[in-house]
């Protein structure tokens, strides 16, 4: 990105502080519970309704509104009002990736809505709604043992269902968070944003399975940019975005593709790469920075299915060379209706600029004399990259997300200049192995975490 296109993100799109000022105080209510809403709650389900006044949810969210504050809501009465919240966050995610393609330029295709209908609800999907239900009732300053220990049936019912297993991790992991902060009420705050936008995902996805239609298949090179991981407690993920030439010739793809693994909290830093053995090509082009032939894998909007089978691993691609070539002219895919969420924005970009730091400490990377702040918060254990090398950087290749109401930059791997050399780190550099002596040497110390539980998992097996 260039100067002139990062000047042009600084100025907040119209609407947008109002919108989230609205889902703050409906974040609010949700604390303290809808069995018990007072003044404050009312007014901020009523400015709820207020702002979808005029659209098709303005009847089932008012109705809810009027149910919740009679003390009478039903889930369906809550499902509208997950609505309503995501629906508003979607407007802002609307508004902030608009402006992104209006800087960058960048092509987008509109989401294409499945013809196909959804498929009959398995019953475990009671079980989830009646839970996400007694959350909101009791809110997040109310939650005890007794409840969370009612999520473990729940999570057991719903990984029984392959297509239930998005909603099972997702309350799985939540019912952890609470359950270590369990009293939540002795909590100097309470991280309402994160916990709200989980209870408003497990609400909608509990609504029933929905349409995901027939997806296409693709073949061709796919060219890695970088790879962001997602690591929790419970599960870990690996989200590489990269860019795919397709094989008939058509224009190159904007695509993100990923594999997960399950995980136990002792197991951090490079040892979470272990868990994802079952992908080595994938690993392999990661750590060697090379390029991979796809076939037939299946696309859905801008989501790429991996499938290891119909992969092969091609000659070396430089992220910063494919960044620099194809990114300009590459097109992205609007998001599916469910993931349209300011936090979800995560744009591929490269900046070439020098890194410096504000009076305040803040490290931002500045091109032709406009800055934006990197988000070296977000850098994972699992790579080479630290805060240092990017204070180091002259170009760096990242994310741009929305975060904090201000456009901050994610580095997915830097160019820099270290004892009079340059050199390159990216995140999924340590896919195959850490390749720092120093590291390597403190994980070698510390023992191979992943080797002896699955040892012990063995053993427990046979016996």
């Amino acid at each position: 990105m260039r100067g002139a296109q990062v000047a042009r993100l600084h100025t907040v799109p119209a609407g947008l502080s109002d919108a989230l000022d609205v889902v703050a105080g409906f974040d609010d209510a949700l604390a303290d519970g809808f069995g018990r809403i007072g003044e404050r709650g009312g007014a901020a389900l009523a400015a709820l309704a207020d702002a979808l006044a005029g659209t098709p949810l303005a009847g089932p969210v008012t109705a809810a509104v009027d149910a919740v504050t009679a003390g009478s809501a039903d889930p369906e009465h809550l499902a509208a009002l997950a609505g309503a919240r995501s629906a508003l966050l979607g407007a802002a995610h609307d508004a902030l990736l608009g402006q992104f393609d209006e800087a960058s330029g960048r092509p987008r295709s509109p989401w294409t809505t499945p013809t196909a209908g959804p498929s009959d609800a398995p019953p475990a999907l009671a079980g989830a709604r009646a839970w996400w239900h007694e959350v909101a009732v009791t809110g997040w300053r109310g939650v005890d043992h007794e409840l969370l220990s009612a999520a473990a049936g729940v999570v057991e019912a719903c990984l029984a269902v392959p297509e239930l297993r998005r909603i099972a991790v997702l309350l799985d992991g939540l019912a952890a968070e609470l359950r270590a902060c369990v009293p939540v009420a002795t909590m100097a705050q309470v991280p309402a944003r994160r916990w709200a936008d989980l209870w408003a995902r497990g609400v909608l996805l509990t609504q029933g399975t929905p349409p995901t239609g027939e997806a296409s298949t693709v073949s061709g090179r796919l060219l890695p940019l970088g790879v962001d991981v997602h690591s929790h407690d419970t599960a870990v993920q690996v989200q590489v975005h990269a860019v795919l030439e397709p094989a008939d010739g058509g224009p190159a793809l904007l695509v993100r593709t990923g594999v997960a693994a399950a995980k136990v909290d002792t197991i951090v830093g490079p040892a979470i790469w272990r868990l994802l053995s079952a992908h080595p090509l994938l690993l392999t082009a990661l750590a060697e920075r090379r390029a991979l032939t796809v076939t037939d894998l299946p696309l859905r909007g801008g989501d790429l299915g991996w499938v290891d089978d119909r992969v092969q691993l091609d000659e070396p691609a430089d992220p910063f060379a494919t960044a620099r070539v194809l990114l300009p002219v590459a097109s992205s895919v609007a998001s599916d209706p469910l993931d349209r969420h300011p936090t979800g924005i995560a744009e591929p970009v490269l900046v070439e600029g020098a890194a410096v730091r504000d009076e305040d400490g803040t490290l931002r990377v500045e091109v032709d004399g406009e800055r934006v702040a990197l988000a070296v918060d977000r850098l994972p254990a699992a790579g080479p990259l630290t805060a240092d090398l990017v204070a180091a950087a002259s170009a760096c290749l990242g994310l741009l997300r929305w975060d904090d109401g201000r456009w901050l930059l994610q580095p997915l791997g830097v160019r820099a200049t270290v004892k009079r050399r340059t050199v390159q780190a990216h995140n999924g550099d340590w896919a195959c192995g850490v390749t720092d002596p120093k590291t390597a040497k403190e994980e070698a110390r510390a023992g191979d975490a992943v080797a002896v539980l699955r040892e012990r998992a063995g053993r427990l097996l046979r016996r």
